[in-house]
C-alpha cells in the first residue's frame, strides 16, 4: 500500500511505528499512577502470510476431552480491530489474536475456528456455548472475572485518536468536554468516557457526546468523515491506523489505562482454562509469541 523506500519496506516502517508508539506508551503508563451473529472461518484457511505461527510440536494430550473428540477450538472473536483482529484482503481472520490463537490450537494437537461476533456479545456467545473460548483483546477486569475465567497474555492500554493537527487540541480526557466521540459498543472506552461524564456533571461542565457504533471500524468510518471530533480506542488499534495514515490520524495526548489482556473462558471449564495457560506457557518458552507479537508490531505489550 505505501511506496517502499531505500533500505527499509513500507511494512516494515509501519510495524516500527506501531512498535515504537507501543513501547512509548507502556513507559508513560508504567509511570502513572447484543445479538451475536456467528460467522465461523476455519483457520486453516487464513492467509498464511499474515498470520502462520511458527511449527508447534502438538501435545494434545493437553486438551479436555470433550474439545479432543471435537478436533477443534471455536474461538468468539470481534474481527474488526488490527492489528490484533480483523480480515484481509480475501475477508479471511488475520491480526495477531488470531496468529496466537492458532498456535494455541495447534499446540493442543486442535483445529481453530474463528466466529465473528460484535463485542458487546462476546460473553453472552461464550456464556450460550456458542464458542469455546473469547480471543479478542479482551480487557482484564474484576467484574469480567466474576462471570468467566481469564488467561493473560498482553498488556493493552487506551487512546483518543484524531485528526492531524489535533484540531480540537485535545490532550486530556477533560478536553473532551463538550466534544463527539465514535466508540464501540461494550468496550472499555466506552465506561471510561461514561465515568468521565459523570466528572464532567459534578463540575458543571458540557458531556461528552459518546456515539456508540457496533463494530470498531464504523466508529473509525465516523472520524475519517468528520463527522466525530475524536475515536476512543486502543493504543494498538490506533497505531495501526495512524500507520496506515500517517498525515490523516494522530494520538492526542497520552494513552492511559494500561490493563492485562486475556483469553475468556466460562467459569465451570477449569480444564480448558487449564489447558489454554498450558499452551501459552509452551509458547512463551519456545519463543512463538513473542515472534507472533513482533510480527504485527506489538512487543512492547509482550507479558515478561
Amino acid at each position: 500500500m505505501h511506496r517502499a523506500e531505500q533500505h527499509m519496506s513500507s511494512g516494515s516502517r509501519g510495524l516500527a511505528l506501531i512498535a515504537v508508539l507501543v513501547s512509548v506508551a507502556f513507559g508513560a503508563c508504567s509511570g502513572a499512577a447484543a445479538t451475536p451473529s456467528p460467522v465461523t472461518t476455519p483457520a486453516a484457511t487464513t492467509a498464511a502470510s499474515a498470520t502462520t505461527a511458527p511449527s508447534v510440536a502438538p501435545t494434545p494430550a493437553v486438551a479436555p476431552p470433550a474439545i479432543q473428540t471435537a478436533g477443534k477450538i471455536v474461538f468468539c472473536s470481534d474481527i474488526s480491530s488490527p492489528p490484533i483482529e480483523f480480515m484481509d484482503a480475501n475477508n479471511q481472520p488475520t491480526g495477531s489474536d488470531i496468529a496466537l490463537g492458532n498456535a494455541i490450537a495447534a499446540q493442543l494437537g486442535l483445529e481453530a475456528v474463528w466466529s465473528n461476533i460484535p463485542f458487546s456479545g462476546l460473553i453472552p456467545a461464550l456464556q450460550a456455548g456458542n464458542c469455546d473460548a473469547i480471543m479478542s483483546q479482551l480487557f482484564d477486569k474484576p467484574a469480567r472475572r466474576e462471570v468467566i475465567n481469564l488467561v493473560d497474555y498482553m498488556n493493552s492500554s487506551q487512546s483518543i485518536l484524531v485528526a492531524s493537527g489535533n484540531p480540537k487540541h485535545i490532550q486530556t480526557l477533560d478536553d473532551l468536554s463538550g466534544l463527539k466521540v465514535a466508540v464501540e459498543d461494550g468496550t472499555t472506552i466506552q465506561t471510561i468516557l461514561t465515568t468521565q461524564n459523570d466528572t464532567l456533571k459534578k463540575a458543571n461542565k458540557p458531556l461528552i457526546d459518546i456515539v456508540v457504533f457496533p463494530k470498531d471500524t464504523d466508529a473509525l468510518q465516523q472520524l475519517q468523515i468528520g463527522q466525530v471530533d475524536a475515536y476512543g480506542t486502543t493504543l494498538e488499534t490506533a497505531a495501526y491506523y495512524i500507520e496506515k495514515t500517517p498525515s490523516t490520524f494522530e494520538v492526542a495526548g497520552q494513552p492511559f489505562g494500561q490493563i492485562l489482556t486475556g483469553i475468556g473462558v466460562v467459569k465451570t471449564n477449569t480444564a480448558l482454562t487449564d489447558a489454554i495457560q498450558t499452551a501459552f506457557n509452551a509458547l512463551k518458552a519456545n519463543g512463538t509469541y513473542l515472534q507472533i507479537l513482533t510480527q504485527f508490531g506489538i512487543q512492547g505489550d509482550a507479558l515478561p
